[in-house]
């Protein structure tokens, strides 16, 4: 069974998301704090992790940070922090997708549901491999490297960079991407792409600031350059 790992200090919102998870068949671990948390993840290694960045131990931004530095388990934030910057911050220390309380528990089972999915390797060709230049994209094996060495990346990128890589040359609009990330339509800042877009260039762009693979295009979006 797919376990989601829900890191939060309010019992009623904890309740509230562990019901409808069991309705949609996961297994749920609770943390009411940062230290359980980690001890959870460790154990039982969750198939992904929601968790508020208010804890009572620690900064769920630090937790959120350490979480990302040894895995790429899909991490979806629950924030009530009304401040843009604090959810784009998130987004940028590696969280995959943020929801901001109050929340409906429906459309949060459905952002988990989106990051949850993984493309079989029988959805796609064995060739099915993009290059440009010294990177590389193996798209049935979710693996990037840039001149050999294996990049990593988390769920969220990947999809992001596979979305570019699909058409290179195509330029995707921040809407475009967003759909295509989440598979599902959601109101979300475009500016959460942004973020995803400035962690894929921080491992595979060689030069900062001197873009090779991912390509703005102003006033519209992203493309990735053509081979």
């Amino acid at each position: 069974m797919v376990s989601v790992l829900v890191v939060d200090d309010e019992p009623r919102i904890v309740g509230l998301v562990r019901e409808y998870l069991d309705r949609a068949g996961f297994a749920v671990l609770e943390a009411a704090d940062g230290t359980q948390a980690l001890d959870l993840f460790a154990e039982h290694q969750p198939d992904a992790v929601v968790l508020d960045l208010g804890l009572p131990d620690m900064d769920g931004v630090d937790l959120l940070r350490r979480l990302r530095a040894d895995s790429s388990v899909p991490i979806l934030v629950l924030t009530a922090r009304a401040d843009e910057l604090d959810r784009v911050l998130g987004l940028e220390l590696g969280a995959d997708d943020y929801v901001v309380k109050p929340f409906g528990p429906r459309e949060l089972v459905a952002r988990i549901r989106a990051l949850l999915r993984r493309p079989s390797l029988g959805d796609h060709l064995d060739g099915d491999v993009v290059v440009v230049g010294d990177l590389r994209i193996d798209v049935p094996k979710r693996q990037v490297s840039v001149a050999g060495a294996e990049v990593a990346l988390t769920p969220t990128e990947f999809d992001l960079l596979e979305t570019l890589a699909r058409q290179p040359g195509r330029v995707f609009s921040r809407a475009q991407l967003l759909d295509a990330v989440h598979g599902v339509s959601f109101e979300s800042y475009e500016r959460a792409i942004d973020a995803h877009v400035k962690n894929i260039r921080r491992k595979i762009e060689p030069e900062p600031r001197r873009y090779r693979f991912v390509l703005t295009v102003h006033g519209v979006g992203y493309k990735l350059a053509e081979t």
